[in-house]
């Protein structure tokens, strides 16, 4: 039986003892300092970017990335020499998890987080997980199947992802009139293309994927569009803490050398996942082999 125990939230005198006596300790970078005197790793979560990481019908966090932070978890309970490590869960969304990282209200967030120097800028990453393409998803009946049957259609774009910079920075924007909407997570932002109130949702494929996989009518949707930029996901971790840092790169790095990866990769992309047993049938796509062929958190941007 594994020594890692599961709590999904903080009690109040719990979250008032982790501010008041740990946040020097997190605002100074020492994560294994704070996780051994706690006995407790906080993981950061999504709730709906399947198969990553999101919430199964019993409100657990799921998914290939958070298989993997309990991975790193364990690893961190290793090191330690910890006899029980606690695992506790923050929900955080796009706009929301990089300042969970940086103001020390979570140790790791484990998503569908781009890597990118911009990001770097605040936080740290391990070595990729997955490598996707940005294109968008429309309703089949709709048309459109690449950039430029867009000009003038509404599209959303959920807050605080990268989508919105990649549109721009090939002036999709302008060139084609477009007008941008906001959805607060993906499932919203798919659900505005579902209710026909946006013709069109750019993300990563991936995503797009899981959203469509996961609807009551999948067929009605298709993924379409030219690619407009590949996309690094990583786990991510506070920045300049390097004893952490060295730490979770060496788990990852054995995770990939020792076949793990694919093991995960096989159960989250290419078998039935849970809530409801959908089969992704997405077999891994060479930019992230090239990836695990040669592993490093040095990703280009």
């Amino acid at each position: 039986m594994r020594p890692i125990t599961i709590n999904n939230g903080f009690s109040k005198a719990a979250a008032a003892a982790c501010l008041c006596g740990f946040a020097a300790l997190a605002n100074a970078g020492d994560t294994l300092s704070k996780i051994r005197e706690t006995q407790t790793i906080t993981i950061a979560h999504r709730e709906a970017s399947m198969p990553f990481s999101y919430l199964d019908d019993n409100k657990k966090p799921v998914g290939y990335a958070v298989d993997l932070c309990l991975k790193f978890a364990e690893a961190v309970r290793r090191e330690l020499k910890l006899a029980r490590l606690d695992v506790r869960y923050l929900p955080v969304t796009p706009s929301t998890r990089i300042a969970a990282i940086v103001e020390g209200k979570a140790d790791l967030e484990c998503g569908s987080t781009t890597n990118n120097a911009e990001r770097r800028k605040q936080v740290s990453f391990t070595i990729p997980h997955f490598v996707a393409a940005a294109r968008m998803v429309v309703r089949a009946d709709s048309g459109i199947r690449n950039w430029s049957d867009l000009r003038d259609k509404r599209v959303v774009t959920t807050k605080g992802t990268t989508a919105v910079k990649l549109l721009n920075d090939r002036d999709k924007v302008r060139s084609l009139g477009l007008k941008l909407i906001e959805g607060r997570d993906h499932a919203e932002s798919f659900g505005m293309v579902e209710k026909g109130e946006a013709e069109a949702f750019p993300m990563d494929d991936v995503l797009l994927f899981g959203l469509r996989a996961n609807a009551q009518n999948p067929t009605g949707f298709v993924v379409v569009g030219d690619a407009l930029s590949a996309e690094p996901y990583a786990v991510m971790m506070r920045k300049d803490d390097i004893p952490f840092k060295t730490l979770i790169d060496r788990e990852m790095g054995r995770i990939i050398h020792e076949g793990e990866i694919y093991k995960l990769y096989d159960k989250w992309f290419k078998s039935p996942i849970p809530p409801k047993g959908i089969n992704m049938n997405m077999p891994m796509g060479h930019l992230l082999r090239d990836v695990l062929r040669f592993p490093t958190d040095k990703v280009g941007d």
